[in-house]
C-alpha cells in the first residue's frame, strides 16, 4: 500500500506542473507599428516578428522584437534606422519586462483596462516604463493583448537625423498587438 502511494507522487507532481505551465501565454507572430510625427514628415514603422509571454498567475509580462525586422516602406531609410540610429548590430533588440497591476479576468470577450510596470530596454539603455493597455480573452486559451507607449529617443541616447528627408520625433508613439495562446 505504502508504494502505491509512492508512485502517486511523482505523478501529482507533473499534473501540478503542467497546470502551472498552461497558464502561460506566448506569441511569436505579435505585431508592434510605431509612428513619427515630426513637423514636416510622418511615417509608420511595423514588425510582425513580436515575441512575448503574459503569465496572469504571476502577472509577468515580457515582449521583445528583434529591430532588424522593423520596416518602414523605404528600404534606404530602414538602412539608415538601423545602421545609424537604432545601432542593431551591436543593439538588436527592444525588450518590455514588467508586471501587470492587478488580477486579470478571463471572462470571453470582455475587455479589461490593464497597467503595466516595468524597464524597457533599447540601444543598451534601460529605463522604467508604465505601459496602459487592455486584454481581451478570446476563448479559453487565447487572449488578445493590446497596448500603447511612447519612447523618447533621448532617453536612449538614440540620435535624431537631422537631414530633412529623415527629419524623426523626438518621441515616438508605439503600438502592439499580439494573440497569445496557451
Amino acid at each position: 500500500m505504502k508504494w502505491r502511494r509512492l508512485w502517486l507522487l511523482p505523478l501529482m507532481y507533473l499534473l501540478m506542473v503542467g497546470e502551472v505551465q498552461a497558464q502561460e501565454f506566448k506569441t511569436t507572430e505579435g505585431e508592434v507599428r510605431f509612428l513619427s510625427q515630426a513637423s514636416l514628415n510622418e511615417f509608420t514603422g511595423k514588425s510582425d516578428q513580436l515575441h512575448g509571454l503574459l503569465d496572469p498567475e504571476k502577472n509577468l509580462i515580457d515582449f521583445y522584437v528583434d529591430l532588424n525586422t522593423l520596416k518602414t516602406g523605404i528600404g534606404l531609410r530602414d538602412r539608415h534606422m538601423r545602421d545609424n540610429y537604432l545601432e542593431t548590430e551591436k543593439y538588436p533588440f527592444a525588450e518590455f519586462t514588467g508586471k501587470m497591476q492587478g488580477a486579470v479576468s478571463f471572462e470571453v470577450n470582455q475587455t479589461q483596462k490593464v497597467k503595466a510596470m516595468g524597464v524597457f530596454k533599447i540601444h543598451g539603455k534601460e529605463r522604467y516604463l508604465e505601459v496602459d493597455g487592455s486584454l481581451t480573452p478570446l476563448g479559453p486559451n487565447e487572449i488578445l493583448l493590446e497596448a500603447n507607449f511612447e519612447v523618447k529617443l533621448g532617453d536612449f541616447d538614440i540620435a535624431i537625423p537631422q537631414v530633412m528627408f529623415y527629419e524623426l520625433s523626438e518621441t515616438q508613439q508605439v503600438k502592439i498587438k499580439a494573440k497569445l495562446k496557451k
